[in-house]
């Protein structure tokens, strides 16, 4: 592996973090001064525009022929927003978790990762399937925006309104400022998806590992910077709807519209490995997300390692099977027969306990304030 490969996949990481500041600031003020509420600029326009660094790469890698790992990519980086993004913000404070996001977002997000599953099956995603996929996210944005409308919660209101509520006079020099920032962090993304992408496949012929496997870690944690700073940013902010409700609608955003492009310009082959393996663990960790969002409306500090520590055992996994290491077969049998069944009875034991804590002390439930400070 040579210097300038790494200097290309740094480079990359650089302008991808810095395409897509540049790129989502644009967006929201240029939302803000459109007249758009800044419920609807952080639902909408903040997801699309913390997604953009993954459906710049996933283009390019698709038009360059590394179509694994454009589909790499979205798969690595649903998994890595949900544990390792949302576990490090719930270490650094619990998160709480909107109402809507447990009833609405969340079952979607598992419903469009079940859906990709089962395009999956034939081997390819095609462009009959990638059209349903953008139709999918047309709905579900125009769906974001009704909600909006109807929001009565006051605080989650105001959580909004600080983030991304615009005061400057809205002047024609304002509007090109906010149009330039946009195109110019648009063209800084092209150019760190072109470095990253060439990088990440000069790694994967050098260690002779497949482009899936790269798309799946080394590719995704980059591109899933943006959302990693927008929750980190919101929790240091007390917003901590806002770091879990990013997380979710990111997720949902990579698959119906990020894979819906890439599939309906130039068609996205799916290995056998991704079905087998790595699209069902991304449907498992968001079918896993909603009992621990469901347990007390909130992520606590327990709950954040749990979803750090299976991100490490799941890396751990790609790395040994890479590498066909001869003890991947104890790995996975101890993953398989031990801590999976150990965390699943965990999950199911508060859920059911759950109900009879709120019925035994209502009044408890009403005095706890929305944002506590501790476990």
């Amino acid at each position: 592996m040579s210097l300038l490969v790494l200097l290309s996949v740094l480079a990359g990481f650089v302008l991808l973090i810095a395409g897509a500041e540049g790129f989502v600031r644009g967006a929201a003020k240029l939302a803000a001064v459109i007249g758009l509420s800044p419920l609807v600029i952080g639902l909408t326009v903040v997801s699309y525009g913390t997604s953009a660094p993954e459906l710049a790469v996933s283009l390019q890698a698709s038009l360059h022929g590394q179509a694994e790992i454009a589909l790499g990519n979205v798969i690595g980086s649903n998994i890595f927003n949900i544990l390792m993004t949302l576990g490090i913000a719930a270490l650094i404070v619990p998160l709480t978790v909107a109402q809507q996001l447990i009833r609405l977002d969340v079952p979607i997000m598992i419903g469009v990762t079940g859906l990709m599953l089962m395009f999956s099956m034939d081997g390819e995603l095609g462009r009959v399937d990638g059209i349903i996929l953008l139709l999918g996210s047309i709905f579900y944005t125009g769906f974001l925006v009704y909600q909006s409308r109807r929001e009565s919660d006051a605080e989650v209101q105001a959580e909004y309104e600080k983030e991304y509520a615009d005061a400057s006079p809205k002047t024609w020099q304002q509007l090109l400022k906010h149009v330039s920032t946009l195109l110019i962090g648009l063209v800084v993304l092209v150019a760190g998806a072109n470095l990253l992408v060439f990088g990440a496949t000069a790694i994967a012929q050098s260690m002779g590992v497949s482009q899936l496997v790269i798309g799946l870690t080394i590719v995704a944690v980059g591109t899933s910077l943006p959302e990693l700073a927008t929750s980190m940013v919101a929790c240091y902010r007390g917003e901590r709807d806002i770091a879990v409700g990013n997380v979710v609608g990111s997720n949902i955003f990579n698959i119906l519209t990020i894979l819906g492009v890439t599939a309906t310009f130039t068609g996205v082959p799916v290995s056998s490995a991704a079905i087998s393996f790595d699209i069902p663990v991304m449907l498992a960790v968001a079918i896993a997300s909603l009992p621990i969002f469901y347990t007390g409306n909130r992520i606590s500090r327990w709950e954040g390692m749990l979803f750090i520590s299976y991100y490490v055992a799941y890396t751990a996994y790609l790395g040994l099977n890479a590498i066909g290491h001869d003890q991947l077969g104890l790995y996975s049998n101890v993953m398989l027969l031990f801590v999976i069944p150990l965390t699943v009875i965990t999950l199911v034991t508060i859920v059911v306990q759950r109900p009879k804590k709120l019925t035994k002390a209502p009044e408890v439930a009403k005095a706890e304030p929305k944002f506590p400070r501790n476990d």
